[in-house]
């Protein structure tokens, strides 16, 4: 089987390498309890696109620090007695929540959507968060060299995906135990983040996901394409790597590997073994750590790109029983 990583016997029990803060968890139970404190005031108002089969709306809610987060919201025309299913979908890094257009199909087999646009990025939503330190080049290291670790951006983008999930959670329209998060890369590593800090969510189907077990993507020479700030970092902030314990600690904060264990729905990942952006060990780093039902789906031949069947696959998967 080909790789340009691990043999995949080596895959299937690969516990990551990035290291984990030892106050992982209070940092992010913490986190949750402030981001429970703050009113959510959700906006509604009618979209200029709309559609036979839905109600388009855009959507604003307020997320951790005050910031304005944007999502699409359709509502399907049809609605049942006992809720609809609902779908949280992330997209990938530097973009944003995408066209109306791809959202139909959910909305027509009866899903309520939503779709976020994550803060600072090619979207709607707000970044406003004062932090010291650089943000050159990316999202990873903004907020890395603040002395206070609550200002790492990611830290923000993870919470306003969970907050996403428990607003549609509580719409009337919705069936509360059939809500499922999905999305590819960056939208794959948030929807493992969203799924492990709102554990309400009954299904994720998450492809290839950044975000994961950072170290071994460095220690692997691919600290390029989407993780290229960290080369970028380190050549101006660190150039001799005599913080490198201390970086990677810090940014084990936001690595979705060490959230992986928090996660309670049912999991589906897509693994593709030729991945040069998000390579194969750092996504089992996640995988493995799973305590979940789960199950993966391996394309041998396959790098960061579309994967054949893989979207019909998540929705039969989403709609079996």
């Amino acid at each position: 089987m080909p790789t340009i990583d691990l043999p995949m016997n080596e895959l299937k029990v690969y516990q990551g390498c990035n290291p984990k803060p030892l106050d992982f968890d209070a940092y992010w139970d913490r986190s949750l309890a402030e981001m429970r404190a703050v009113k959510p005031d959700i906006q509604l108002t009618p979209a200029r696109f709309q559609a036979p089969q839905a109600d388009c709306f855009d959507m604003y809610f307020t997320g951790i620090g005050g910031a304005r987060i944007y999502a699409k919201l359709l509502k399907p025309k049809v609605l049942k007695a006992g809720g609809n299913p609902a779908i949280c979908m992330f997209h990938g890094y530097t973009a944003n929540s995408g066209d109306w257009l791809d959202k139909l199909a959910w909305a027509g087999a009866g899903y309520v959507v939503a779709a976020m646009d994550c803060r600072g990025q090619g979207g709607r939503s707000e970044d406003i968060t004062p932090v010291l330190g650089t943000t050159h080049t990316g999202h990873i290291i903004r907020g890395l060299d603040d002395p206070d670790p609550d200002k790492l951006l990611y830290r923000s983008i993870f919470l306003d995906a969970a907050r996403l999930a428990g607003i549609v959670i509580g719409m009337r329209e919705v069936d509360p135990h059939r809500v499922f998060a999905m999305g590819g890369s960056q939208g794959g590593g948030l929807t493992l983040a969203c799924a492990a800090l709102e554990p309400r969510i009954a299904k994720l189907a998450s492809q290839y996901p950044f975000l994961c077990d950072y170290r071994r993507v460095w220690e692997m020479d691919l600290a390029k394409d989407a993780y290229k700030e960290l080369t970028s970092f380190f050549r101006r902030h660190d150039p001799r790597h005599e913080r490198e314990d201390e970086i990677f600690t810090r940014l084990g904060y936001i690595d979705c590997q060490h959230l992986a264990d928090r996660i309670e729905g049912e999991a589906l990942m897509a693994i593709a073994l030729m991945d040069t952006v998000c390579p194969p060990s750092t996504q089992f780093a996640a995988f493995n750590k799973m305590k979940c039902k789960k199950r993966s789906v391996i394309y041998p031949d396959f790098a960061h790109e579309n994967l054949p069947d893989w979207w019909d696959i998540a929705f039969e998967f989403f709609n079996h029983p």
